[in-house]
């Protein structure tokens, strides 16, 4: 990995915890509604599968050694025994899916398709599950009550599309898929 991927790395970690800043909604389930999704939508689809997926790594580290990056604050080894644990499991995994199905140029349908299997559909997959484990409540009342998330995630995959193919069609060397951008720095 060179430094410039690790800045990459660093920048979309930071601008995700920034995104939790802004505030948080808690509804049923004690999950809160916040922004930060839209970063992990970001990162898989602009950083790609592992560069995407090290960067929400870097900041769940940053959060299990106690930071305050997510929304309200919030950070430390007691969300990891949280009705948001499972999301954030979901938070390292969805760029990998993402980036997978985005991987080489970007278009509309693939950002698109991307952020809605991989950032709303496998965080789910993630979330939900925990989420109904640790508060109790039946993997079916749990899936309801995580309908409320529902709306806005849909917009997020909106607005994560949009700003994605601004910035590629603003910067597209630098969505250079990993394995290319490896052959190209070897070959220099």
């Amino acid at each position: 990995m060179s430094v410039r991927d690790l800045a990459r790395i660093a920048v979309f970690a930071a601008l995700t915890a920034a995104m939790g800043l802004v505030g948080s909604i808690t509804l049923a389930g004690g999950v809160p509604i916040t922004l930060q999704s839209l970063g992990v939508m970001l990162a898989g689809a602009v950083l790609g599968p592992w560069r995407g997926a090290a960067s929400m790594g870097l900041l769940i580290l940053g959060v299990a050694i106690g930071l305050p990056l997510l929304a309200g604050g919030r950070g430390g080894i007691g969300v990891f025994v949280s009705p948001t644990a499972g999301y954030l499991i979901g938070y390292v995994i969805a760029p990998i899916v993402i980036g997978l199905i985005v991987r080489g140029r970007p278009t509309w349908l693939r950002v698109g398709l991307g952020c809605l299997i991989g950032g709303i559909f496998s965080i789910y997959v993630f979330g939900i599950p925990v989420q109904a484990w640790l508060t109790e409540l039946s993997l079916v009342e749990s899936l309801i009550t995580s309908l409320v998330f529902l709306p806005g995630d849909l917009t997020k995959m909106v607005v994560a599309t949009l700003i994605t193919m601004a910035l590629y069609r603003a910067s597209p060397q630098s969505f250079e898929s990993e394995g290319v951008q490896r052959e190209v720095a070897v070959a220099h």
